[in-house]
Order: structure tokens, then C-alpha cells, then sequence
């Protein structure tokens, strides 16, 4: 009977591993915990305080919110003193407890709230990440099938098998270790590894990966490495090692604050200290030193940074792309050197039916050649099948009668489709008369990058279908923005083939072209140009692309599509998959930056002036603060400038500015 195609299904939500959704809880984390019982404290003393009630009794609620939500930074505050550093968890503690002396205790409180608030987000970020990287392993399968020398087989845990051991792995199931194919034909889906976007055909003497997919095919495979030196444990290794060693970072303005307090500091007491030696009064001295500090406190020079960025972060949100981070938002704009991955991020990651030639002497059209492969695939779960039946479901065919399906690993399907055989399959797997107009077809596509599908008809060639992984439209366009925002055209580093590799560079017009490339040549090539103290920005999706993305000054994850190591390694993920997103970004970071730079000009003046007329004159305190107050008011405003709609361009369109 003739059917028409209908949509497949989509794989339910959760038919991922269980490990891939395992997440920290958030209250499982001492920070969450202390700031929740913060804020709640605060939210019980707010009204009180606001409505006039019981000193006693706001003074106990605000005196518990320093407590549960500042004991922590404080503690930790006072560790790295020990270490001869002033850190910033006790400076935000103390000026807390400062704005608290002067009688300004609500002031203090939400501080203290706010701060033990972004103190969670860090916390749960770096939870999330090793989450993730500790799922990763529940990748590779906890059990194998052993053969012993007998001829008989056992079930054993996969991580105690050892080198030359021998097992069994069936159609369909994660191969348990890294080996070499002794007997047997399938294709394999190792895009987890080398994220070449189709399944790899494997024979005697290839090559295999702990955790990749068999297809139809069973492998007997020669186990080659122990199990804590597979490629995925080594991947684990390089995540985990990357984010251990990337150098901290630090927005610059707390870099500058760090010796900018403790100057303050020391000159606060300077202030305080040396006119009461020459015998000024107490009360003078001390009113004096109190005006100074609140003129030359760097709450506007603070204040200089976060606006802009955190107004870019929310304006890159609200177009696709999340910055985990002000930190991320300010390295985006110091990049000046891009890795883009290939496959599902410069293409889309799903292989589709690009060519259908059919040969001239079978009289078929391409809509019926289409048709008979399509008919005989139907029934197949290889993703080259599913991109044929999927190219005829497009075109809206009908598939004729079919029966007798048999895969063949390795080489394709036969099944007989109206009465007649129809093979459909690798040019290079099925046995052919020769002909040359159909080698001539199959020649000229692969010298495309395409994938080719012969398709036979009672064993004589039909036709030829060219399979690609489409690039994205977008994609030539963000090259060439890049480009022109870095100075250097990106670089292509990529596990598939090289000539896949070079026909799609050349589309997009990348020259420099890494192909073949396992997780830690990605790393490699990564750590090479950050020793030439180049600043990188890594694009990517898979698991393979996790070192590198950590391992890089800079990572973005493409979000559709990613996994979930990948997504939560990466410091910013473009939601939609849109590549023009990344130079629009990049470029934000860059105003981003020079708003930050205009906000400390404009801070640095205030004080200045402020700070000279307190040492020089006498600054009465009531303009002291309203001098600090409103240069905080300017910075803050000039920063939220990049909150507005025309602040997000596209490079694309316009160029750069």
C-alpha cells in the first residue's frame, strides 16, 4: 500500500540520561540558605522601621539581618586579611557597619542583602558547572559485556575492565571503552567526541570511543586504554583543570579598588589623626575626617562600572544572548582572536538532502528518485535515512509499497519497494558495474564536502543523493563581522573531516582550518595563542567543544542545541542560535567599555574636587553628600544609557563602530 510521510515524532523532554538533569538544589548551598534567612529578616524589618515601631524591635530584626547575611563574607573578609589582602567581601561588611554607626541602618541592611544575594549567584553558577562535569561521566555506560576466552560472556562494571580485554557490544548500546574493532561492521555516532554531525562507519582495525552510540551493526572490540584515561575522562579532566587554572578575574574597577580603600583608609585617619595632634578638637577633627571619607568613598567609581554592564547584559538578553556575568560582559570586548567549532555552530547540526541526481539512463525524475529512496529508507533510524525521508516529506511525496526492509551495517538498506529491489546505501559499500556517469556524479559531490547516498534498482545505479549539514544563514555575514572587529579572520577548529571542513571554510571565507581535532587538540590550539598573549574567543556546542570553551578567555555556547557540559562551561549562551547575535555583542561590550571609562573621568572629577575643598576649606558634610551622592546619581544614569533599544546594533548591517 502507497503512504503518505507524516512527521516523526519528537523525542519526549526527558529521554536524556537522568544525570544530564541532576542540578545542586539551591537551598542545598550554605549562602543560599544564609541569604534567604537575610532577606526575610529584612523584609520583617522593613515595615517596622518604615512605620515608625519599636526601636527595640527593628534594631533586633536589622541587627539579625548583618548577622545571618555578612557572617560569611565577613569571615572569609578576614581570612585573606590575615593574607595581607584587603578583600572586597570585608569592605562591603564594613562600610555596611559604617553606614550602620551614622546612624543610616537601612542603608546597611540592604547592602548587606543585595550582597549576600550576588553571592549566591556565584555560588550556584560554579555548583551548576561541576553538576555538569560530573554528569559527563554517566556518558560512557556503567556496564559491558565481557568475552571470555572460553567463548562464553559476562556482565562486568565498565570501569574495571582492562587493557586487551575483549567485549561485545551490540546494536544500539554505548561502546564501555576505548578500543580497536576486531570483528564486525556498524556506524557509530561519536559526535560527542568529535562532533562530526553523522554516524561513522566502523570496520576491523578502526578506532572507537567510550560512550559513542552503536548503530545496527555489533562490534567485538580490543579494549586499548584502562577506563580513567578514556577520551571522556580526559575531557573531564581538561574542564575541570581549565576552570581550576584560569587566571581569576576581576572587573578592573575592583582591581583599582582593592589599593584605591586602602589608600582611603589610611588617609581617612591621616584626616582624622594629625589635625587633633596640632590641637584641633575633637568634634572638629572627627566631623572632618567623616566629610572625607564620604567624599572620597569609591561608591561612584564603583558605581562607574556595574550600570553599563549590567545595562548591556540585560539589552543582550533581551536579544538572545545571556552573559553569565559583568565580568563576561566586560572580557567579550577585550577578544581578538575567534575559534568557531563547525559543526552546530557555524552549520545547523542536522544533516539534509542538498543534491538528487538522478542518473540519466534510469529515466527518473528527481522527485521520483527521491520518492524510491525515501520508501526504501523509511523505515531505517540512521540519520542519513531520516534526512532523506525527511527531504521527501518536504516536497510533499508519496512513498509506493514496501516490504522485506533489512539493514545492512555499514553499507545501507535493501528492501523491495513495488516489486522491485531498491537499495540505498555508501557508493563505496555497494557493489557497483562501474558505471562512470554515476562515479562521475558521486566525484563531483564529495569534492563538495557533500555526503553521498547511492540508490540502486535490481542492483543497477539510479541515482545519487548529495547530504550536507546545511551552514546557517548567517553565517558568511558573521565571519566577516568578526573580522572587521577583531582585525584577524576567525579560525575553524572542528573534529570533522578535512575536506568537509575546507569546502565550508571556503563558503564562509575562514582560511585558517583546524580539522580532525579531538578535545585536547582544541585545548592545544586554544592555549597556544593565549601564550602569544592573544585574548580568545571560543564558539561552540558540543561536549567536545567544553576544554576549549573553558580553557578560552571567552566561551560562547550556541543554546538549542548544546549540551548541557557545553552550556554550562561556556560564559555567555546564544539562546536562539543566531549567530549574528556574537559580533553584536562583542561590539555592546566594547561601548560598554568606553562607558565605563567616560563614568570614571566623571567620578574621578567629583572626588577630586570634593576631596581638595574638604582638605583645603571646610566642605560643610550636608554638601559633601549631596556632592558624592549626586556624582553617583550621574555615573549611575550615563550607564543605563545601553538599556535602550538603538544601543544594540548589528555589525552585520551597519558595520562597527
Amino acid at each position: 500500500m502507497s503512504s503518505v510521510l507524516v512527521q516523526r515524532p519528537a523525542p519526549p523532554a526527558d529521554s536524556r540520561p537522568a544525570s544530564s538533569r541532576r542540578r545542586t538544589r539551591v537551598l542545598a548551598l550554605s549562602e543560599a540558605r544564609w541569604a534567604l534567612a537575610s532577606l526575610a529578616l529584612f523584609l520583617l524589618a522593613l515595615p517596622v522601621y518604615l512605620s515608625g515601631g519599636p526601636s527595640w524591635l527593628w534594631s533586633v530584626l536589622f541587627a539579625a539581618t548583618y548577622t545571618t547575611g555578612g557572617w560569611e563574607p565577613g569571615w572569609e573578609g578576614l581570612r585573606a586579611l590575615k593574607d595581607k589582602t584587603l578583600d572586597v567581601d570585608l569592605l562591603m561588611v564594613v562600610a555596611a557597619l559604617g553606614a550602620a554607626a551614622i546612624g543610616q541602618v537601612l542603608d546597611g541592611a540592604l547592602l548587606i542583602v543585595i550582597f549576600a544575594a550576588s553571592g549566591v549567584l556565584e555560588a550556584v553558577a560554579t555548583a551548576r558547572t561541576a553538576d555538569s562535569v560530573r554528569g559527563l561521566l554517566d556518558l560512557a555506560p556503567t556496564t559491558a559485556t565481557r568475552l571470555l576466552p572460553g567463548g562464553g560472556e559476562e556482565t562486568v562494571p565498565a570501569d574495571s575492565l582492562g587493557v586487551d580485554d575483549t567485549i561485545l557490544v551490540r546494536p544500539g548500546e554505548r561502546i564501555g571503552a576505548d578500543g580497536q574493532v576486531l570483528d564486525g561492521v556498524s556506524d557509530v555516532d561519536q559526535a560527542t567526541i568529535t562532533g562530526e554531525p553523522l554516524p561513522i562507519s566502523k570496520q576491523v582495525g578502526d578506532e572507537v570511543f567510550a560512550g559513542t552510540v552503536n548503530g545496527t551493526g555489533a562490534l567485538r572490540v580490543r579494549v586499548e586504554r584502562d577506563p580513567t584515561d578514556s577520551v571522556i575522562a580526559r575531557i573531564v579532566k581538561m574542564v575541570e583543570k581549565a576552570s581550576e587554572t584560569k587566571a581569576p578575574t576581576q572587573l578592573f574597577v575592583e582591581k583599582v579598588e582593592q589599593w584605591y580603600s586602602i589608600g582611603m583608609v589610611v588617609a581617612t585617619l591621616a584626616v582624622f589623626g594629625i589635625p587633633l595632634a596640632f590641637g584641633d578638637d575633637l568634634s572638629s577633627a572627627l566631623l572632618r575626617a567623616m566629610t572625607f571619607m564620604i567624599v572620597a568613598s569609591p561608591c561612584a567609581v564603583v558605581l562607574s562600572t556595574m550600570p553599563p554592564l549590567l545595562s548591556a547584559i540585560a539589552n543582550a538578553g533581551r536579544h538572545g544572548v545571556l552573559a553569565k556575568s559583568a565580568v563576561v560582559m566586560e572580557r567579550l570586548g577585550q577578544v581578538d582572536t575567534v575559534a568557531l567549532d563547525k559543526t552546530g555552530t557555524l552549520t545547523e547540526g542536522t544533516p539534509r538532502v542538498t543534491d538528487v541526481h538522478p542518473v540519466p539512463a534510469s529515466g527518473l525524475a528527481q522527485d521520483a528518485l527521491l520518492a524510491l529512496a525515501a520508501a526504501a529508507e523509511h523505515s531505517s533510524e540512521h540519520p542519513l535515512a531520516r534526512a532523506v525521508v525527511a527531504a521527501a516529506r518536504e516536497r510533499g511525496l508519496t512513498l509506493a509499497e514496501t516490504t522485506d526492509f533489512t539493514s545492512q551495517p555499514g553499507a545501507g538498506v535493501i528492501a523491495t519497494v513495488s516489486g522491485r529491489t531498491v537499495q540505498v546505501g555508501s557508493p563505496v559499500r555497494l557493489a557497483t558495474t562501474g558505471d562512470a556517469a554515476t562515479d562521475d556524479l558521486v566525484q563531483a559531490l564529495e569534492e563538495q564536502g557533500r555526503t553521498t547516498v547511492l540508490v540502486l534498482r535490481d542492483g543497477a545505479p539510479v541515482g545519487v543523493l548529495g547530504i550536507s549539514d546545511r551552514l546557517r544563514p548567517d553565517a558568511k555575514a558573521t565571519v566577516a563581522a568578526l573580522t572587521a572587529l577583531t582585525g584577524r579572520t576567525p579560525v575553524l577548529l572542528t573534529g570533522d573531516n578535512e575536506r568537509a571542513a575546507r569546502h565550508l571554510a571556503a563558503e564562509v571565507g575562514i582560511t585558517d582550518v583546524r580539522a580532525g581535532l579531538l578535545p585536547q587538540d582544541k585545548v592545544a590550539a586554544v592555549q597556544d595563542w593565549e601564550a602569544e598573549g592573544r585574548r580568545v574567543l571560543v564558539v561552540g556546542d558540543g561536549v567536545n567543544d567544553a576544554p576549549a570553551l573553558a580553557a578560552a578567555h571567552t566561551g560562547i555556547a550556541m543554546g538549542k542545541a548544546g549540551s548541557d557540559l557545553a552550556l554550562e562551561t561556556a560564559d555567555a549562551v546564544v539562546v536562539r542560535d543566531e549567530l549574528a547575535t556574537i559580533p553584536a555583542v562583542v561590539d555592546l561590550s566594547r561601548r560598554a567599555r568606553r562607558l565605563v571609562v567616560q563614568n570614571l573621568v566623571i567620578a574621578g572629577i567629583f572626588i577630586t574636587v570634593l576631596v581638595a575643598w574638604d582638605l583645603i576649606g571646610t566642605l560643610p558634610l550636608p554638601l559633601g553628600v549631596a556632592g558624592h551622592e549626586g556624582s553617583t546619581v550621574i555615573v549611575g544614569l550615563n550607564g543605563l544609557r545601553l538599556l535602550s533599544e538603538r544601543a544594540w546594533t548589528n555589525p552585520l548591517a551597519k558595520g562597527t563602530r
